[in-house]
């Protein structure tokens, strides 16, 4: 980060040039009647008929006194009138005298009362439109008037077309003055305005602080003050201008404070900055949101600032000491040392690997806000302890900051072996319930863990890799997960995303596209799976194994999953309308499942859409029914009583136990593609497959194999009984228009 020093009463140049300036009334009232075409013998021929159609339209009051009072904001505009000493009567009488006033030979005096009017109304708050409606009322009223004078039909049609010009000639004066009025009270405003802006700008431009604002929606840099855009000029793109120079370490902290704010929730941290001569500084970050009608953060207004010279003695002190002093334990920058000799070592023995472990404690932030603080500082240490007993002492136990630990295990030659085998030991030994205080306290961890070299190279990638992997450990319920770089989010791609989604449902970006399931017996589609696509703009097509993870993470799951239900029924209706019954089916993820609401918003899709339960089937995982089993048997009995199916996805891969089967609702199991990719050729393959289809139908399930890709394992899983297939040798998944031309001329019939 690079300090430069700045000018004094920077502001930026917003001046702003209005291009409407008032007419003179006289060259006004001649260019009205240029334009429309209001000659001299219009005016003397209008003379002729002035006095009978003035005392025929005084019958126009009562339609008048109607049309006001019958619309119901123009009706308080007149009562706001008398509420502030106004006469209503003395009001309607003025306005009706002048309408009639169109008779008037005069015109100079016509225009100049017109132009008062539009004032008036600008001050009353009475809308151009609503003389505009009253105006159409009183030619409609002219017409019958003209109807029934003796005269002749050319004339007729004359006198119509002088008074329509000259009423149009009142609209348009009239709408002068009102937005000449409009436009003066802007013009005050906007002065009054600029000048309190220029003496912000001065102001904001002299601190010495970096200070920007965010449009969250939009993801975007709206404002920055001078010291900012002098330094980041070229990097104003992203909430976080300077995250290039802020310390790998203190990432995460940046990411995490700014989802804060982005749901409302003001805060602020220490990070670490490099400038130009290399060194590091302190500075603190406040970011400070403005709520959306939703709660969550419109816009986000940050400063930073540097307070290296108040916290430099204590960070200094902090830095020289490598032991965290409540455990005891390395400090995250003694093991981040450990992590850089574990992995030098690991590169001078080919084909070794390390293993980065990130563990949380679940129970921790209970324990500590019920409880106090300082028995959480007690767990802590009692945790370090039991951590300590069964980590080896070759391998590395530290503590990472709050109730984050890691583990990091020397070079081994099967990482994944070698992470198991510790992971069964932490967990069996946090059966044995935690002593504090005399209270006994249950404790779980949940487990994240990357392996060099697969996973990353270096050590804040590693530990990065690991942390991910343990937040989607405890989203899916598990005690641990490998990284999968495929389901894990970094914290960059999460910043990346996290004003993008909501963008991307406002502006339509998101889009279904449906893969076929097709029975096996018969050779008929019976059904449609919905898979999610994002059409970025500046990325292409993203799959949902990138956008799911990050909207859990960010809490944007619950309105996709609304907006996937509500637009895959209703293209299920157009199929039906079109005479292709397909029912469609619908994953739901693990947070989605969870939400309270879900029973009622399925019945809400299905209802906006108009079609029955029977045309929608909800995919779900073992893993999301297992996380409370209790509440998955009430939310599947509710949809099975309108009539939705329920399909297990993936299944084979979760859990051992298959009592949850008896005991809920299902209708369908789908077989994990990897169980299927080589059925026709794995003996091993064949028989998970063939029992999975015994299982099924002995329990009166259908059977559904995904991920087919050749012809070879569609007639082994046709031989073994399966009742229905979906996958590539079928078709790819299709948007709308090319799955709906595909149904059409497809060998598989409807």
């Amino acid at each position: 980060m690079s300090k430069k020093k700045k000018p004094q009463g920077v502001m930026t140049n917003r001046s702003v040039r209005n291009p409407h300036q008032r007419t003179r009334p006289d060259l006004l009232l001649k260019e009205q009647n240029y334009i429309l075409q209001i000659s001299v013998d219009d005016l003397a021929f209008m003379d002729k008929y002035r006095v009978a159609l003035a005392a025929g339209a005084a019958r126009f009051a009562e339609i008048y006194y109607n049309y006001l009072f019958d619309h119901p904001e123009i009706s308080d505009v007149l009562y706001a009138h008398e509420r502030n000493g106004g006469d209503i009567s003395d009001l309607v009488r003025s306005e009706l005298q002048f309408m009639l006033g169109i008779f008037s030979g005069d015109g100079a005096a016509r225009e100049s009362e017109l132009n008062q009017v539009g004032a008036k109304h600008s001050a009353r708050g009475i809308r151009p439109v609503w003389a505009a409606g009253a105006y159409r009322l009183f030619l409609d009223f002219l017409r019958e008037l003209i109807m029934d004078l003796d005269i002749t039909f050319a004339e007729r049609n004359r006198l119509e077309s002088v008074i329509l010009k000259l009423v149009l000639r009142d609209l348009g004066m009239m709408s002068d003055g009102y937005w000449c009025t409009r436009l003066d009270e802007y013009r005050d405003e906007f002065k009054q305005v600029s000048a309190q802006y220029e003496c912000v700008e001065e102001l904001l431009a002299g601190l010495p602080h970096l200070i920007w604002s965010v449009d969250v929606k939009r993801n975007q840099v709206t404002y920055a003050n001078y010291p900012l855009h002098a330094i980041y000029s070229n990097k104003l793109e992203s909430p976080y201008p300077f995250l290039a120079d802020a310390h790998a370490e203190d990432q995460q902290q940046l990411l995490t404070v700014w989802q804060e704010a982005v749901n409302g929730i003001g805060s602020s941290t220490e990070i670490r900055m490099s400038l130009v001569d290399g060194t590091e500084h302190w500075y603190r970050l406040s970011l400070y949101p403005s709520l959306s009608r939703r709660g969550r953060s419109g816009q986000v207004y940050c400063l930073l600032e540097d307070i290296n010279t108040d916290i430099s003695e204590r960070k200094q002190l902090e830095q020289l000491s490598t032991t965290d002093s409540l455990t005891r334990l390395p400090n995250r920058a003694l093991w981040g040392d450990h992590m850089k000799m574990a992995l030098a070592a690991s590169r001078r023995v080919p084909g070794s690997q390390v293993v980065v472990i990130s563990l949380d404690i679940n129970q921790f932030k209970m324990y500590n806000d019920t409880l106090g603080r300082k028995l959480g500082d007690v767990l802590l240490r009692e945790v370090a302890k039991r951590l300590d007993s069964v980590v080896r002492e070759s391998d590395s136990l530290a503590r990472l900051g709050g109730d984050q630990f890691g583990i990091l295990l020397q070079p081994v030659n099967d990482a994944r072996t070698a992470a198991e085998r510790v992971i069964t030991q932490v967990l069996d030994s946090f059966d044995v319930p935690f002593t504090c205080a005399d209270k006994q306290l249950c404790v779980s961890v949940t487990l994240g863990v990357s392996c060099f070299p697969d996973h990353g190279t270096n050590e804040e990638t590693l530990l990065t890799n690991a942390e991910s992997a343990m937040y989607r450990a405890k989203r899916n319920g598990l005690p641990f997960q490998f990284f999968d770089p495929g389901s894990d989010v970094s914290p960059a791609t999460q910043l990346h995303y996290s004003g993008q989604i909501q963008s991307a449902l406002d502006n339509n970006e998101f889009e279904l596209h449906y893969q076929p399931q097709v029975d096996l017996v018969t050779s008929s589609i019976t059904g449609a799976e919905a898979l999610l696509r994002w059409r970025h703009p500046t990325e292409g097509t993203v799959l949902p194994k990138r956008i799911i993870p990050v909207a859990e993470q960010l809490g944007m799951i619950s309105p996709i999953t609304d907006w996937v239900l509500v637009t895959a029924l209703r293209q299920c209706k157009d199929w039906i309308y079109n005479g292709s019954s397909v029912p469609v089916s619908v994953n739901v993820s693990a947070r989605s499942f969870q939400s309270p609401r879900l029973v009622d918003k399925i019945q809400w899709a299905l209802q906006e859409a108009g079609v029955g339960g029977e045309q929608l089937e909800i995919e779900i995982t073992e893993v999301t029914l297992m996380m409370d089993l209790e509440r998955a048997a009430e939310v599947l009995t509710r949809l099975n009583d309108f009539g939705v199916t329920v399909a297990i996805d993936d299944f084979g891969t979760g859990y051992s136990s298959l009592t949850y089967l008896k005991r809920l609702p299902i209708h369908t199991l789908k077989i994990d593609q990897s169980f299927i990719m080589d059925v026709a050729f794995d003996k091993q393959d064949i028989a998970i497959v063939r029992s999975i289809i015994d299982l099924g139908h002995n329990l009166d399930y259908k059977v559904v194999a995904e991920g087919v890709e050749n012809s070879m394992a569609l007639d082994m899983l046709n031989s073994l009984g399966c009742d229905a297939a979906q996958g590539f040798h079928i078709s790819h998944p299709l948007p709308e228009e090319q799955f709906s031309s595909w149904l059409s001329t497809s060998a598989w019939s409807v």
